[in-house]
């Protein structure tokens, strides 16, 4: 059937104007701080009246927050969104028993997280045990490219998929041992997808290591992982290896229980 001239314009003109609106959300969300309208204006790609126009309609709407200062942050609509979508992610639910299971085993902090382009989203975590511990922060993003849940899950993705993820990352060396070129990663992939497992080897962080191993549906069209992660000072490479087996168990149980529970009813 045929779309009239006004409805396709109409529709252009919606979705654009929501993703604006998204991206000026993502901006101040992803900021350590609160964010002022100068620096807003930095980083986004919005003329200066658009974005304020934008802004004032967020704040309107609960979504951010205007401060004393003039100053932007996370609104308390946004938050009720967020702890909404945070109680009802069945993933997260089904994994928290095997997490808390893996914690138990090795002591120290677990993280689960999701591919998200290039980058990977932090979905979930059990601390560690002991005294000192890593900083880490449920929703954050990391690059896949250093870090071990995200090497972990560019291994699960089809080879097109991968490539084309790899091609869009801007490498940029944290440490030492940071990986910086696309041939270094995808060699490091394949031996991922050998092994089963993946590595941090304080390629993202100085001092901390972890081990990692992909989660995802049997369609690939859900794609993270899990690791364990810790100081270098208390995790030594071999006792990394000896918790790979672990790691891999546990993802493996994790895919089980998704394909048990969030797979097509018969």
């Amino acid at each position: 059937m045929e779309a009239t001239d006004t409805g396709p314009a109409r529709s252009r003109v919606d979705t654009g104007t929501l993703g604006k609106a998204i991206s000026v959300l993502d901006i101040v969300a992803s900021a350590d701080e609160p964010m002022r309208f100068t620096d807003i204006l930095a980083v986004s790609d919005q003329p200066r009246g658009t974005l304020h126009r934008q802004l004032s309609n967020l704040v309107e709407e609960g979504l951010l927050s205007l401060g004393r200062d003039h100053s932007y942050s996370v609104g308390i609509r946004l938050l009720k969104f967020a702890a909404k979508a945070w109680a009802g992610n069945q993933f997260r639910v089904i994994a928290e028993p095997h997490l808390r299971n893996l914690h138990d085993l090795t002591g120290e902090t677990v993280h689960l997280g999701v591919l998200r382009g290039n980058e990977v989203i932090y979905l979930d975590k059990v601390e560690s045990r002991q005294a000192v511990r890593m900083y880490s922060q449920i929703g954050n993003a990391s690059p896949v490219y250093c870090t071990g849940v995200g090497k972990a899950g560019l291994s699960a993705l089809p080879d097109a998929e991968l490539r084309a993820v790899v091609a869009s990352i801007k490498f940029r060396r944290f440490t030492d041992s940071t990986l910086d070129t696309p041939e270094a990663l995808l060699r490091e992939i394949e031996e991922i997808r050998a092994s089963g497992n993946a590595y941090d080897r304080e390629e993202h962080e100085p001092g901390i290591r972890c081990v990692a191993a992909p989660i995802y549906s049997a369609d690939r069209s859900f794609v993270g992982g899990l690791s364990v992660t810790g100081p270098a000072y208390r995790i030594s490479s071999e006792l990394l290896e000896s918790w790979a087996v672990l790691v891999r168990n546990t993802a493996g149980a994790i895919m089980d229980d998704m394909g048990a529970r969030l797979g097509p009813r018969t």
